[in-house]
């Protein structure tokens, strides 16, 4: 049984899917793979049930009726994987955006005193691979957008590569966690960072999808753009709650 899970949410990934968890599987680290397909149209979870008969035990996947966003996804995973045995859960795109063989350095990272380890693009040595500049220009922007208002020291909030500690996913309270897209990803960096676990960003090259077709859309932008806002007033609106309760039993 490994300790190790990573959990992939699929929609209409169909050219990565299989090659991905071959990729996985391939690596020294004896990792499981969860794939979480949100009823794809294009038989994504076709192929994951012949790797399954390919790999054994290694696969396992959730089938979902429909498209039910990124977020809650992850939840489920994190909730699946808390039932079982297993002490490092990572979070992965499909679509080889996230270097597969950095797991192991992610691993590394959270082995040697790490909570959280956060792939991340925008620390010395990560970078971003066939963006257009555009693009790069606005994850940036949401970047130094999301250390200012909530004052976390993450240069690379919304990324999505991730490996957790068992013990900052049964710490949080994950069903207060209502977001989907790079708010999930702010949110979940932010409560574990409020609840005083050590974040370590490890650098990466994202490299732009080769095949398959992008699931960013302007919803998602605007969830983070407000999302992050909502995360640090409900922090504040709480902890002066806290401190004014503890003040008034001091008094």
């Amino acid at each position: 049984m490994s300790d190790k899970l990573v959990i992939i949410p699929t929609y209409n990934e169909k050219e990565n899917v299989g090659r991905i968890i071959d990729a996985i599987v391939a690596l020294d680290g004896h990792y499981h793979v969860l794939i979480i397909d949100d009823g794809s149209p294009d038989g994504t979870a076709d192929i994951v049930r012949e790797k399954q008969e390919e790999h054994g035990h290694i696969v396992h996947l959730i089938e979902r009726e429909k498209k039910l966003g990124l977020g809650t996804a992850y939840i489920y995973g994190f909730k699946w994987g808390l039932e079982r045995d297993y002490q490092f859960i990572f979070e992965m795109d499909a679509d080889f955006s996230h270097p597969p063989a950095d797991l192991n350095r992610l691993l590394a990272a959270c082995e040697s005193g790490a909570d959280v380890a956060i792939g991340s693009r925008y620390v010395p040595g990560g970078g971003v691979v066939n963006w257009p500049n555009n693009r790069l220009f606005l994850s940036k922007g949401a970047s130094l957008y999301s250390r200012i208002v909530t004052g976390m020291p993450i240069m690379d909030p919304t990324a999505g590569f991730i490996c957790y500690r068992r013990e900052v996913l049964e710490f949080l309270d994950l069903d207060k966690t209502r977001f989907v897209g790079y708010a999930f990803q702010i949110g979940m960096k932010y409560m574990a960072y409020k609840a005083g676990f050590k974040l370590t960003e490890v650098p990466i090259q994202f490299v732009e999808r080769e095949m398959g077709v992008s699931k960013m859309h302007l919803g998602i932008i605007r969830e983070a753009v407000f999302g992050v806002l909502a995360l640090r007033l409900n922090s504040v609106f709480r902890n002066t709650r806290v401190r004014t309760k503890i003040e008034g039993e001091r008094k």
